[in-house]
């Protein structure tokens, strides 16, 4: 059996970027991340409470999908680096193998 992989990355955003980072994630963030060879999936979800408040999750080949040149130069790219990011706290991003299910 192959091993697989999940990445999340998980964090807040100011109150008064949600409605760019929201577009941003949806219009050029994920499908530029899903063109990266090795990523298979990527899922958004919103915390009902708590914090962070949103979390991607990733289907990936393998951990060195992210931190490939390919994942580094889509992560960079669009307005993700300069407008979004620097509004981003509380920022988790983990690679997890998958162990059952």
């Amino acid at each position: 059996m192959t091993d697989k992989y999940i990445y999340i990355a998980a964090m807040d955003v100011d109150p008064d970027k949600e409605a760019d980072f929201n577009d941003c994630y949806e219009t050029e963030h994920i499908p530029a991340l899903l063109q990266v060879p090795g990523v298979n999936s990527a899922t958004r979800y919103c915390a009902e409470e708590g914090s962070p408040k949103y979390l991607a999750v990733y289907e990936i080949d393998s951990p060195d999908v992210v931190t490939s040149d390919a994942w580094v130069a889509a992560a960079d790219s669009g307005r993700w680096p300069t407008e979004i990011r620097p509004f981003c706290r509380n920022r988790n991003r983990i690679v997890y193998k998958v162990i059952g299910g």
